[in-house]
């Protein structure tokens, strides 16, 4: 199944969309057990973030039979039977597998998938609440979402040697509690929550864990207007808020409403940027990194976190922000020769992966990452769709004056959707010409058949 997407005053829009499904396409391999979506042209295996992030709202809709065996591929079995996200050595970004899980179930209508992200999503954070669980704070303790080389992290818990790149392999990392994890066990508690509710089983504290944990990020994460980057655990900083900024964890605290409804447009404002996009954390730890000698993981462009930023700024119908957003990786694809490479310099827009460890890394050529966060912006964020248990709804963003965006080929369930979004003064769906405007779902989950879906973003 192919999605194609255009628009009439962009003329990059749909050719970059494309160059975004070529490199899903190219990062799809096979081996004895099936076809898996592999993290780039540098790496091999699947692992538990990038499979997640490369599926949720991306490959779940383009391709979400290998979507569903590479979210598979990355669970475990216990002694005692269960089956949990793989339980390996980068425990703090497992729970974004639940809400990656759960959009392929929602946008196929996997009623068995479902049931499989509540019993392993169940089990697996019991086993993280009870390692990671932080009562002092009420905070879950680890690195943040992607932060897994040290120069994701100030001096201290690191040290100006960075004796080693793996980020558990220095100092006091292990009980750092950041933003984009903690806010991402919210998700996944909100997520299990609703999957019980889909399918008529008792939530039991799913709910309550996610607000206890919304509050106590609010109290010892947020600092009045925007949200720190962590909270030191141990070491001579222990208790204290480190005031960075950290842009996937500031994005997802607006996404998952975290940061209050007042508050989401200034928390992203509180993005750190350069002149060539949002960086990953900001300002540069001064003591190791600066704009001559960008860090890895600091303040440098990460075209994944860049889409999630937009996204989430899609999220509060900030059109400038998105369109900021993609005329960023618009500049930085085109930088680096028509490809979505892995890491740009914030200040040049060039491809470089950044100083770690006293040496200046690679920047992967065409990661699938960097891909599928520009085709979750565009498919959740640009275009609205909403998949639930009972079908989807649009919820697109507002064209600018004459602008007609389309997409043609979404696959829901059974059906396929052809979907025209225009600016107006009134809104209103109509699908086949029926207006379905104030039906909860405009494209039942048992539908069958080509549909046409014409949507007017009023004003």
């Amino acid at each position: 199944m192919e999605i194609a997407v255009a628009s009439t005053t962009r003329a990059w829009f749909g050719p970059m969309y494309d160059t975004a499904v070529r490199t899903l396409d190219r990062n799809t391999v096979h081996d004895e057990r099936g076809a898996y979506i592999r993290a780039g042209d540098g790496y091999t295996d699947p692992w538990t973030r990038d499979a997640a992030l490369n599926s949720w709202g991306a490959a779940a809709l383009l391709r979400p039979d290998v979507a569903r065996s590479t979210l598979l591929r990355v669970c475990d079995q216990l002694a005692d039977g269960r089956r949990v996200i793989a339980q390996d050595d980068q425990w703090w970004d497992q729970v974004v597998w639940v809400i990656a899980a759960r959009d392929l179930a929602l946008s196929t209508g996997d009623r068995e998938l479902l049931r499989t992200v509540l019993e392993v999503g169940r089990a697996s954070l019991e086993i993280l609440h009870r390692d990671r669980f932080r009562p002092r704070w009420g905070l879950y303790a680890g690195p943040a979402l992607m932060q897994d080389g040290i120069s994701g992290l100030p001096t201290p818990p690191a040290t100006s040697e960075e004796p080693s790149s793996f980020v558990l392999d220095n100092p006091d990392a292990h009980e750092v509690m950041t933003l984009s994890t903690n806010v991402l066990y919210v998700a996944a508690y909100r997520a299990l929550d609703a999957t019980a509710r889909d399918l008529g089983e008792d939530p039991g504290d799913f709910a309550s864990a996610a607000d206890r944990l919304t509050s106590a990020i609010r109290e010892h994460l947020g600092d009045g207007t925007s949200f720190g980057y962590f909270r030191h655990g141990v070491g001579p900083l222990a208790g204290t808020l480190d005031e960075h900024r950290e842009a996937a964890g500031l994005a997802l605290a607006v996404l998952f409403d975290v940061a209050s409804e007042d508050t989401g447009a200034a928390t992203l404002e509180s993005v750190g940027r350069g002149p060539a996009g949002a960086v990953n954390v900001a300002p540069h730890f001064d003591d190791r990194y600066s704009d001559d000698h960008p860090g890895r993981h600091n303040a440098i462009c990460w075209p994944m976190v860049m889409g999630l930023v937009g996204f989430a700024s899609a999220s509060i119908h900030d059109v400038a922000g998105v369109d900021r957003a993609l005329e960023d990786l618009r500049a930085l694809v085109e930088a680096s020769d028509g490809r979505f490479d892995e890491v740009y310099d914030a200040v040049t827009g060039a491809p470089s992966g950044g100083w770690q460890c006293g040496f200046l890394w690679d920047s992967e050529p065409n990661q699938t990452w960097s891909a599928t966060s520009f085709l979750r912006l565009v498919h959740l964020g640009v275009l609205g769709v909403r998949a639930g248990i009972d079908g989807v709804r649009f919820e697109p963003l507002r064209p600018a004056a004459g602008e007609i965006v389309t997409a043609r080929g979404i696959t829901v369930g059974t059906a396929v959707l052809d979907l025209t979004v225009v600016a107006g003064e009134e809104s209103s769906v109509t699908v086949d010409g029926v207006d379905v405007t104030t039906v909860a779902t405009h494209v039942p989950g048992d539908a069958v058949g080509h549909r046409r879906v014409h949507v007017v973003v009023g004003s």
